[in-house]
């Protein structure tokens, strides 16, 4: 028999997905065209530098997996290719996870210049791979940055990298009946604009805005986004004011959780289904399952982000 111990562990480990959450994260990918969740966490990944708090510790301790950062691939197997969405600080293990599937890396699409989406670049470089010609697609001031800049301009000067120009909402055609569109959204633009995607494959459409500033912010109305694609994954950075204590979190805006519920919360039964929070901060607590916050996006309707999620992008 068992312990009791494992018997509650079993039990929770079984309530914790739904049905369809526990396909989405089965070991077995589509033999289809499909978009693949290869990271879920905020521009710092989880654990974090430095935090030894309660978020965190049981990380260190091995108790709890870690995330990689946010990132998604466009997965066509059809031709053992994929497109990345972000380069995040974990693209090595990222890769990995394209590799070990026979998946070559067909482009990278980066949505701006924060730490979380563009350093994973440095891999490529003259002291890593030593990559060849890889597509990157960035927006115009994207790619100054990384043409002027340093590090980034030696990847471009000794053609690991080839940058591909991007135009908001103008969209790229791939191969394998694939497009994507990039759309500006307000953010913090230090250093490049700030993109989400809209990923077209052969039958379904997905959204992919994994930071902003607040929904109100923007001059489109993010409902009616949701409304026109199958998936919606969207920039859940922290749950709710007050997070962060100390700290004035009006300095770093972003959709909370319980704000963006409460935006959605006309939406039908179908539409919520479509939303995958992504992009949490260490100190957001749905990243831990035996939290009321993560139980309370689920009895919403709404759904959270998990590393190996799949979702297909054809019938």
């Amino acid at each position: 028999m068992l312990p009791s111990f494992l018997i509650v562990l079993i039990s929770l480990l079984a309530c914790s997905l739904t049905p369809q959450q526990e396909e989405k994260v089965s070991n077995k990918l589509p033999d289809q065209p499909h978009l693949l969740v290869l990271g879920v966490a905020q521009d710092a990944g989880y654990p974090q530098a430095g935090c030894q708090k309660d978020c965190c510790q049981k990380v260190w301790e091995g108790v709890v997996a870690p995330k990689q950062v946010s990132c998604l691939a466009l997965v066509d197997p059809t031709q053992n290719r994929a497109w990345l969405f972000d380069a995040t600080p974990g693209f090595r293990e990222q890769l990995h996870q394209l590799e070990i599937r026979g998946l070559e890396l067909a482009g990278i699409f980066l949505t701006h210049a924060h730490i979380g989406h563009y350093t994973g670049l440095m891999q490529l470089g003259h002291e890593a791979m030593g990559a060849q010609g890889v597509p990157v697609y960035v927006m115009p001031r994207m790619k100054t940055y990384l043409e002027n800049d340093g590090p980034w301009g030696q990847l471009v000067n000794y053609k690991n990298i080839v940058l591909q120009p991007l135009v908001a909402d103008s969209t790229i055609h791939l191969p394998g009946n694939f497009s994507v569109t990039p759309f500006l959204v307000p953010h913090r633009d230090e250093y490049s604009e700030t993109v989400g995607y809209r990923i077209e494959g052969p039958d379904k459409k997905a959204l992919f805005i994994p930071d902003i500033d607040k929904w109100e912010r923007w001059n489109r109305d993010i409902t009616a986004e949701i409304q026109q694609v199958d998936y919606a994954f969207l920039d859940a950075t922290f749950y709710a004011d007050g997070e962060i204590p100390g700290r004035a979190m009006h300095e770093i805006p972003h959709p909370f959780i319980e704000e963006s519920m409460a935006r959605f919360e006309e939406l039908s039964a179908e539409d919520k289904e479509k939303v995958h929070f992504i992009h949490f901060n260490h100190t957001n607590p749905v990243l831990r399952k035996d939290t009321e916050a993560y139980q309370i996006v689920l009895k919403k309707g709404y759904h959270v982000a998990e590393e190996g999620m799949s979702f297909l992008v054809t019938k």
